[in-house]
This record gives structure tokens, C-alpha cells and sequence, in this order.
């Protein structure tokens, strides 16, 4: 299907708003304050359209679109739905506050036990993880972007208060967001022996390098990221130390909460630290969300609106450059040998959680896709990242045939679980369940689509992306209170067990997340074709010369035929002419059109001489 990001996201808050409104009023459901992680998505799947797209702005009551204000009809009025929008915010803030008045991350009931025979405790219930601390920073910057603008519309006293109110708030929540996200990175430094260092180096040499070569070019290639980790971050005395040994291995990026022992960060009292619990060692998952949060303290937008105080804007600087040296040592890990890529060779194959899957894959090719951005990758990395992307979808199923009792269902669903190290010093070990993988899988090809300027990946990209969200749509929830949102896995899986009726926030949250950067695509100028701007340029070169002679071989009245005739084609020149640098197509095919009108004009002038 193709991807129309204005019309599906108008479904996607017609959904909602069935779902979660009556009357103006926002119901939470069983479910609601249950878990930080699924609240913020919830929101997320409204505010961040309303707050990245101009059209589904909320903030200016005056400036509402029509469909927006008629999909969201069960929120209210067009003048109702900021000031409700306000109360509800309020809530998510109020519900996710401790005794103490300090802001609380706890993964609730997506926590999950090993043991079938042990639940969850309470405690561990509470536990901050890294999926709150981002999806946290994302609605956070949302929010108070959101009512910088709306303070300034609005009129009510009453509503400048709550206002006021729910932007401390918010800000308290977001340093102690970011603040989390500093106390939850890991850095893991093992022995090139060690198993882990073993898994590591068969992960790396891909059966081509001996250990000694693989060992000399780590150390080569990661020196420049070894020394800045061990100069310019805070990490512990036992990890710097280590790291000053060039011959011991590492890996970095995020674990799934804030670290055992991990040192406080000097902030604003308001901002509990709790006593870390995780493992020091870095998930791919957990790093991925991670960097997807970050990159959002440094948008445009961010910046424009000045959106971060003086301490913030410190504790943005410190992530940011964690968030650097993570896509650097990862993209270097899955691009070690040049000849053949460690991300090719799927599934990906985790040293830490000695895990294998696809979805694995699928992480690593995420910060790939990161680091290309970051640094405009070359076209032979492109190509090679798209292929990539087509195999994952493959070996998905999504873009191939199911087979009877496939193992690639259990992809989606009942989806990949990661054992969480460290959460048994609070009650029985838990693990999360990742479902996402085909919207992850979306977002990843969208963005680089939208990085692609090489017009045969560009092409395929989109194809993979239309093909994915086709097979995504169909699997939106048909009837009851969820319908119109995710997930119903058994809609384009038979094999797979039926999917619960509550919506699953973590998908729908993702597609919304694709389809606002499919957005952003589409806002690009198209990719020129240099073939075609030669083509266009003779064309342009032909035509001004024949309009030229035409205009010197007869004259005509400006309110004749002809006149007008003449007009209209001065006219396409000009634009043709302003526009072939950057759409060569658009210039050839009025180019086109004014040629054959002129010819048109010639004939007629040559029959009327005839019969003269």
C-alpha cells in the first residue's frame, strides 16, 4: 500500500480517540498507571504528530484543521482539546510522581518473570528502565514545546496556573529522565580469553582473521573511543582502570536501568537517584531505544524553541556524547571486516546475553542507520545496509511466504525476550519482551530512504517500506474498544496464537513514530537525476529557441487564441527553466508540453500559408 502519512495518522487519532476519550474526558483503563512505559506511548501517539507535524498542531486552537477536529470529535471542541490535552498530561505527571515528590520510570506490567511459578514483586514492578527514561525525554520535549505555544493562545487564568504547574513538572521529569539515562549506561571491559571475549572475536573476524589479527585491529580501530571514554566520562574506578589496558576487550551502550554502583549526578533535589540494580553490560535493545530519545534533545526543533534550561542543556551535552561514541563503536562492530560486514552474516549473535535472532539483526542495522546519518554514508555502505533490510523483512515474513509452523512467527509473536541481569537482587529474574519488529522495521527503512540520494536504493526502500506497512496495517486490531490500533498478529499470522484485546501500545507507538517520519520524507526535494538533467536541459534549449522564432514569425493580439497561447507557454519556460537543477523530470515533462503545443502552432501557421 502506498505510505500516506496525513491520511493514516488521521485513522491512527480517529482510533485513539474512540479508545481513550468520552466526552473530553481521557480514560485510562485498567491498565492505566500501571507502567510509565505504556502511558508515555499512549500520549505519544498524540503528541508527538501534534507537536512534529504543522498540520495536526493543537497548540493554536485558530489554526486546527478541520479533519484533524473531526477525528478527535470525542476529545472535544478544537478550542476544548488543548486545555483537555492539559488535564491529562497533568495525570500522566501526577501518577508517575513517588511519595517524595520525585519523578518515577517503573516498567510496571511489561516486566515479566523467568519463573512461571514466581511473580513479579512489587519492587521489581517499580524498577526504572531505559524504555521509560527515553520514551520520557521524547514526551517531555514534546509537552513543554507544546505549552509554550498554547500559554501564549489562551486566555483563562485558571488554565495559565495549570499550565505553569504541569511545565515544572515536566521539566523536574525530564532531568530526571536524562539524569537516568547518564546513571544507565555500561560500559563492559572483559578479557579477550573470556568466553565473552571469545564470542566477541569469532563475531567480528567472521572466520576470515586469525585472533591476533582481530585483536591488533580492535585495538587500532577503537583507541580514539577507548581514550574518550576513559577521559571525558564519569564511569568508575574500576571500569577507567581497566580500559587503560589496550589489550582488554569492551563493549558500551545502555543496560536495561540504572547500573549497580552507578555514581550520582549532582542535580536539582527534586530528581530522586535510586541505587542502581542492572548488570553493567549493554543491551542492544535498551542502546537503540536509547539513542532514539537522545537524538531528540538535540533536534532543530528542541533548539529553536530553547526548550532545555542551563542544567539540562550540561546533561544534554554529556548524553550526546555517549550517544556519539556508542553509534561509532557499534557501527564499527557490525562493519569490522570490509568484505564482509559482522551485520551480514544474520542472525546477529549478543556476547553478553548469549542470544541469537533476527530482531538482534535488526538493532544493530538501527545504529547503523544512526551512524549514517551522522557521518553521510557512501553510496556502496548504502547499498549494503539496504540489502540488509531486505533480507530481515525475508527472513520475517513479511515480504515472504509463511511455511507451516514457521519460527519466524514467534518473531512477532509471542515476540523476542531478553533476560534482564541484575533484576534478581529484587525478587524472581525478570525479562522483557520485544513484539515491535516489523515497525522497528519500518522506521529503520524510512530513515534510510529518506538519507538514500542514490535513486535505485531510494526505490527499493520504498517498495520494502510500502510492502511493510501493508503487512503492519493489516494487522490492526478489527473490532471492540482497540480497533483501529495494534496488534493482531493472527490477522496476517493464522499460526500464531490470537492476540489480546488490549491494544499494544509499544506498536502502535512505533508505526505513529514511522509514519511522522515518512513525513519528513516526503518533505525532501526529490532525488535529481543527472541523466535527466542533461535530457531536460536540450529540451529547454530546443524549446526556448522554437518559442523565440515564433514569436518573431508572427505577432498575435494578447486577448487572441494565439496570444494566450503564447502566454502560457512564456510562462512553463520560465518554470521549467527555474526548477531543472533541482526536478529535472518536472522541468522535461513541461518542457514536453510546450514543444508540442508549439508544434502544434507551426502546423496551423503552415496550413493557413498553404491555402494563402
Amino acid at each position: 500500500m502506498q505510505i500516506k502519512p496525513r491520511q493514516h495518522l488521521l485513522d491512527i487519532w480517529q482510533a485513539i480517540a474512540r479508545h481513550s476519550f468520552d466526552g473530553g474526558k481521557w480514560s485510562w483503563g485498567e491498565r492505566g498507571g500501571l507502567s510509565s512505559v505504556a502511558d508515555a506511548e499512549r500520549l505519544l501517539c498524540l503528541m508527538y504528530p501534534a507537536t512534529e507535524i504543522p498540520a495536526f498542531r493543537l497548540d493554536e486552537p485558530d489554526i486546527t484543521k478541520r479533519d484533524v477536529e473531526a477525528v478527535l470529535k470525542r476529545a472535544g471542541g478544537r478550542m476544548e482539546i488543548p486545555g483537555n490535552l492539559v488535564t491529562v498530561l497533568t495525570q500522566f505527571m501526577s501518577m508517575h510522581t513517588g511519595p517524595e515528590g520525585s519523578p518515577t520510570f517503573g516498567g510496571g506490567h511489561y516486566f515479566g518473570s523467568q519463573d512461571p511459578q514466581q511473580e513479579v514483586t512489587r519492587e521489581q514492578r517499580e524498577l526504572g528502565v531505559v524504555d521509560s527514561f527515553s520514551m520520557s525525554v521524547t514526551l517531555c520535549l514534546a509537552t513543554l514545546g507544546f505549552l509554550k505555544v498554547y500559554e501564549e493562545k489562551t486566555s483563562r487564568s485558571d488554565m495559565k496556573e495549570s499550565i505553569k504547574r504541569l511545565r515544572e513538572a515536566t521539566s523536574v521529569r525530564l532531568t530526571a529522565a536524562m539524569v537516568s539515562l547518564l546513571r544507565s549506561f555500561a560500559v563492559n571491559v572483559f578479557d579477550p580469553d573470556s568466553p565473552q571475549g571469545q564470542r566477541l572475536r569469532r563475531l567480528v573476524s567472521q572466520g576470515r582473521l586469525s585472533e591476533r589479527a582481530v585483536l591488533q585491529e580492535f585495538q587500532t580501530r577503537f583507541k580514539p573511543l577507548r581514550a574518550t571514554i576513559t577521559e571525558s566520562l564519569t564511569l568508575g574506578v574500576d571500569v577507567e582502570e581497566a580500559l587503560r589496558d589496550e589489550q582488554q576487550l569492551f563493549e558500551c551502550g545502555w543496560a536495561w536501568s540504572l547500573v549497580k554502583d552507578a555514581p550520582a549526578v549532582k542535580t536539582t533535589p527534586h530528581v530522586g537517584q535510586p541505587a542502581g540494580i542492572a548488570d553493567s553490560v549493554p543491551y542492544l535493545y535498551f542502546t537503540v531505544v536509547a539513542l532514539d530519545g537522545i537524538q531528540d534533545l538535540f533536534s532543530d526543533r528542541t533548539l529553536t524553541l530553547g526548550l532545555l534550561t542551563p542544567e539540562q542543556q550540561t546533561l544534554a551535552g554529556a548524553l550526546r556524547l555517549r550517544w556519539e561514541i556508542t553509534q561509532q563503536y557499534w557501527s564499527g562492530i557490525a562493519r569490522f571486516d570490509t568484505d564482509r560486514w559482522p551485520l551480514e552474516d544474520l542472525p546477529w549473535r549478543t556476547t553478553g546475553q548469549r542470544l541469537e535472532s533476527d530482531y538482534f539483526s535488526l538493532s544493530v542495522a538501527a545504529i547503523v542507520v544512526h551512524d549514517l546519518v551522522r557521518r553521510r554514508a557512501t553510496d556502496d555502505d548504502l547499498t549494503r545496509t539496504v540489502a540488509v533490510m531486505e533480507r530481515l523483512a525475508e527472513r520475517g515474513r513479511i515480504t515472504s511466504r509463511m511455511a507451516r509452523a514457521d519460527p519466524a512467527v514467534e518473531l512477532h509473536h509471542p515476540g523476542v525476550t531478553l533476560p534482564l541481569q541484575g533484576s534478581e537482587r529484587a525478587g524472581p529474574p525478570l525479562h522483557w519482551t520485544m513484539t515491535d519488529f516489523s515497525a522497528q522495521l519500518l522506521k529503520r527503512t524510512i530513515q534510510l530512504c529518506e538519507l538514500s540520494r542514490n535513486i535505485s536504493s531510494h526505490d527499493r526502500l520504498l517498495r520494502l517500506a510500502e510492502d511493510i506497512l501493508d503487512h503492519l496495517w493489516q494487522r490492526r486490531i478489527q473490532d471492540g474498544e482497540g480497533a483501529g490500533l495494534w496488534d493482531n498478529v493472527h490477522a496476517v499470522y493464522p499460526g500464531a496464537p490470537p492476540s489480546e484485546e488490549q491494544p499494544s501500545w509499544s506498536v502502535t507507538e512505533r508505526v505513529t513514530e514511522c509514519l511522522v517520519a515518512a513525513r519528513k520524507l516526503y518533505e525532501q526535494r526529490p532525488i535529481r537525476s543527472p541523466e535527466l538533467a542533461v535530457t531536460a536541459r536540450a529540451l529547454l534549449s530546443e524549446a526556448t529557441h522554437l518559442f523565440g522564432y515564433e514569436q518573431m514569425e508572427h505577432t498575435a493580439a494578447g486577448d487572441s487564441e494565439r496570444g494566450k497561447s503564447l502566454r502560457s507557454i512564456e510562462i512553463r519556460l520560465r518554470r521549467a527553466r527555474r526548477i531543472i537543477d533541482e526536478q529535472p523530470g518536472t522541468a522535461s515533462a513541461l518542457t514536453l508540453s510546450v514543444l508540442g503545443e508549439l508544434d502544434t502552432l507551426a502546423q496551423a501557421r503552415a496550413a493557413a500559408a498553404q491555402e494563402v
